[in-house]
Parts: C-alpha cells; structure tokens; sequence
C-alpha cells in the first residue's frame, strides 16, 4: 500500500483539466497503470534497501540469543541460591520471550521482535526484583 504525498497531490492537480484531460474519472485512472507508482516504489526500496533489512534482522536475532542465553544463565544461578522459586522462573519466563523474539527477528518481523525484547527483559526485571 501506498500513500500519496503533498507532491502527488499536486501533481494530480497540475495534471487535471487545465492539462486538457477533461472528462477523465478516478475509475479509469485507477485502470490505467501509472508509469509513476513503479518510479516511486523503486525509490521507496532505495530508501529503505534491503540492507537495511538484513541489518535489522540479524540485530534482532542476536540480540533474542544474548538475552536468552542472560536470562537463562540468572535463572539456573538464582535456582541453586536461597532465591524465591518465583525469581528463577521469572528469568526463565523472560529468556523464553527473548526466545520468541529472536525467532519472529529471522523471519523479519523485527518490530514485533523489538517489543517481545522490551517485554522479555521487563520480565526479568521483575524477577531481579523479587530477589
């Protein structure tokens, strides 16, 4: 899906009756593919290439792994301690959130990975403290 900008607007006005095109409607328009949406689409991939995508992905895996591999860490130390049994699962709970968040990063769903972070290690905050 595309939104149209300030600038396409006016184009569409500047294109209007005065360029000698009266008697046009919406539905043809719409019929008629448009030399300019494939223009803008490519400028919206060189905007945000997929560089930038693969960039954002591997940050989200690795990051979902490093939590993990914290989280699961401070719940096996927390259970050999004197700890509450609820701060060891609470870490355990987080670490498994940042789990799902390192899978949904590989399969691009990074801004849904960036929150299942944020909640994972709220998660473990909370365990840090109960402690």
């Amino acid at each position: 899906m595309r939104a149209r900008t300030d600038s396409d607007t006016q184009d569409d006005i500047h294109d209007g009756p005065q360029a000698g095109t009266t008697g046009t409607t919406e539905a043809a328009d719409a019929a008629e593919p448009d030399a300019t949406d494939d223009d803008a689409d490519d400028d919206a991939d060189d905007e945000h290439g997929t560089e930038d995508a693969r960039r954002a992905r591997w940050t989200a895996i690795g990051t979902g792994a490093l939590l993990t591999l914290a989280g699961l860490a401070a719940s096996l130390l927390r259970l050999t301690g004197s700890a509450p049994a609820f701060v060891p699962a609470a870490y355990a709970l987080g670490a498994a959130v940042c789990a799902l968040a390192a899978l949904l990063g590989s399969r691009g769903r990074t801004r849904r990975a960036l929150w299942l972070l944020i909640a994972g290690v709220m998660v473990m905050a909370i365990g840090d403290q109960a402690d």
